[in-house]
């Protein structure tokens, strides 16, 4: 009886030294795991829930099975129009080969270096070899947008102002893109594709997410911007000056139109008062001929007389009013 007490004994505690050695080991949902012995896979778990492994001997690692994301650094790349812009793009992978990723690059932060290598090299190729237009746009739906002229004369009819517009600058086309930014991340994650298989990665997607204008080419796109806004202000400074001059020309045919229109009305009047003025001087005439001439000899002496710097003889017919009232 006491030998299969201490046979139970030694059998219970050696079956506690087993589980304190840790021959168990749980995988989460959303984990997967490779079991190592001596630096070999002996077994890949890819599905949750309480396994067993021998103590001393496996190793096991784990991996997540979600996706995961990869963030890598802008990079300043030549266009093909060698444009150089920062490119500043993001990834989505997931681990679908625990063995070959553990061969291969044993640990996340090696694969996020491994996808730093891929991945940039890959965007590099693809910017380098597309026109700027490409990277920037997605579509030529910029060139469908019907857009309003708002430089457009507003000059009515009937103001005898021809009517001038400045449409030039509003017709702008933009040059037409064949690919896109779309299918050039397409194009990316194409060619990353035919590698990262062989890291056990699943590559999910690649996307530009940002896009800025190196500092040379940032100024000279701000230089194009100033060049064709000064030709906008120049243009309308142009037709604000033909409209001056239109004005100018109007007023100036309305002045003489009104000046020659008060230069006969006045010239009208004038004659119509000398023609008076002759009729109440010859009337005058006729009913006294001696009076008036009196009159008139004494207005030419006030007139004449004062301005006289010369001593003449009074013997001229002129002076006769001088020396008799009848003039004789």
């Amino acid at each position: 009886m006491k030998k299969l007490v201490t046979v139970l004994v030694v059998i219970a505690v050696v079956i506690i030294i087993f589980l304190l050695l840790g021959p168990f080991y749980t995988i989460q949902e959303g984990e997967q795991a490779v079991v190592v012995e001596f630096g070999k896979i002996v077994n890949v778990d890819t599905t949750a829930g309480l396994k067993t492994k021998i103590p001393f001997i496996d190793t096991v690692i784990k991996y997540p099975k979600k996706i995961l994301s990869w963030d890598g650094e802008a990079q300043r790349l030549p266009t093909a129009e060698n444009q150089f812009i920062w490119v500043d793009t993001t990834a989505r992978w997931r681990i679908n080969d625990p063995k070959k990723f553990y061969e291969s690059v044993g640990t996340i932060t090696q694969a996020q270096s491994r996808l730093d290598d891929v991945i940039d090299s890959e965007v590099r190729k693809v910017i380098s070899k597309n026109p700027l237009r490409e990277a920037v746009r997605n579509s030529n739906v910029i060139n469908e947008i019907k857009r309003r002229n708002v430089f457009k004369s507003t000059s009515k009819k009937g103001e005898g102002i021809e009517d001038v517009s400045i449409a030039t600058f509003t017709n702008i086309v933009y040059d037409k893109i064949k690919t896109g930014r779309s299918k050039l991340s397409s194009e990316m994650l194409a060619g990353t594709r035919k590698i990262t298989p062989q890291y056990g990665i699943n590559l999910i997607d690649i996307k530009i997410r940002q896009i800025k204008y190196s500092e040379d080419l940032t100024q000279s796109v701000y230089n194009r911007m100033i060049k064709e806004r000064n030709q906008i202000a120049q243009a309308f400074r142009s037709d604000g000056e033909g409209r001056k001059a239109q004005w100018i020309g109007k007023m100036e045919r309305e002045l003489d139109t009104i000046s020659s229109g008060a230069y006969k009305t006045s010239q009208k009047i004038k004659g119509e008062a000398d023609a008076k003025a002759a009729a109440i001087y010859a009337d005058a005439y006729k009913r006294d001929p001696d009076f008036y001439k009196f009159w008139k000899a004494t207005e030419s002496y006030r007139t004449m007389l004062p301005k006289f710097r010369k001593i003449l003889t009074t013997a001229p017919e002129y002076f006769n009013y001088l020396y008799s009232p009848t003039g004789k």
